[in-house]
């Protein structure tokens, strides 16, 4: 039973990224074949199809019935985010930091941290609060947008990366039709299996979800930044990568949240709010100074961002 649910759990993660990454490669394709820009590609499809499997994860854990795994996955995606995969990072190479990630950046996920614990004092998030969520997401994008437009930046000069479709034909656009289908099927099954298998693990452990999915669950669907940003930081080419880990915190808050909460409401529990929430902006309160200081996170911090995140999760599964 365990070792079969391991298995379910860990080919449902594989599934769900490759199921991603087959779906962001059709669907970019297809809209640079349709003469969008590849900027609005970049911070759109791009952007959504790289959040697809932490998306289909917490859908599917709020119709199981099992919410602790979908605000487990936002937090602990968004802990990990800044204090594992920036901490390792920074290890590796120097993060560089910009002006724009303070001005703009860091503002904007802490403002979403706060935004999201206010509204689930009352414990729970609604529809129309997930309709406030994803209106506050199309003025972002709107926003990173016009701003990169302005300031004449190209999707590589965000951390994205575009893939041009090859030269048009009816057989090429078949291909990638057939690319979005597997694509979206992997994103299906994937997050399936790999919440249900998370589920069965929590009973027969006898571990909350909360646990699973703050832990496991965060981990996991955090696999692709860490492997990511670890390539990009052994380049020697982590100029944006603390911008992109706030963006994708940014991302899972309203995106994920939003767009799940549009489907099912999402009960929140106690601890949840009164721990996981408050270690989460915390984390983002720390690494301000860090920014600020020297303007660039450099291997003392990433050590101490590293041991906060090991910390915290040792003090969650204990």
């Amino acid at each position: 039973m365990p070792l079969t649910n391991t298995i379910l759990l860990v080919v449902g993660l594989a599934v769900l990224i490759l199921g991603g990454e087959l779906l962001v490669r059709g669907a970019s394709r297809i809209a640079l074949r349709l003469k969008m820009s590849p900027l609005v590609v970049g911070v759109t499809i791009v952007a959504f199809g790289t959040s697809a499997p932490e998306l289909l994860i917490s859908i599917q854990a709020a119709l199981a019935g099992s919410p602790d795994i979908t605000m487990g996955n936002v937090i602990g995606s968004n802990i990990c985010n800044l204090a594992l995969v920036l901490g390792v990072t920074s290890l590796i190479a120097p993060i560089p930091v910009n002006s724009d990630s303070i001005k703009i950046d860091w503002p904007m996920t802490m403002g979403c941290s706060l935004l999201l614990y206010f509204l689930v004092q009352e414990g729970y998030v609604n529809d129309y609060e997930g309709i406030g969520f994803v209106l506050l997401l199309a003025l972002y994008l709107f926003f990173i947008i016009r701003r990169s437009r302005k300031n004449h930046m190209s999707p590589e000069d965000l951390g994205i990366e575009v893939e041009a479709p090859t030269p048009s034909s009816k057989k090429n656009m078949i291909k990638d039709l057939s690319l979005i289908a597997i694509g979206g099927a992997g994103l299906y099954f994937g997050s399936d299996w790999f919440v249900n298998s998370a589920k069965d693990l929590a009973i027969y452990m006898g571990v909350s979800e909360r646990i699973v999915g703050i832990t496991v669950v965060a981990l996991g669907t955090s696999l692709p930044e860490l492997v990511t940003s670890v390539v990009a930081a052994f380049k020697k080419e982590t100029d944006m990568a603390l911008g992109n880990l706030m963006g994708s915190n940014i991302f899972n808050i309203l995106s994920i949240l939003g767009i799940t909460s549009l489907i099912s409401e999402i009960e929140v529990s106690e601890v949840i709010i009164n721990s996981d929430m408050i270690w989460m902006m915390g984390i983002t309160l720390i690494i301000l100074p860090f920014m600020a200081l020297n303007k660039i996170v450099d291997r003392y911090e990433g050590l101490i961002l590293v041991g906060i995140y090991l910390y915290y999760t040792i003090s969650v599964i204990s």
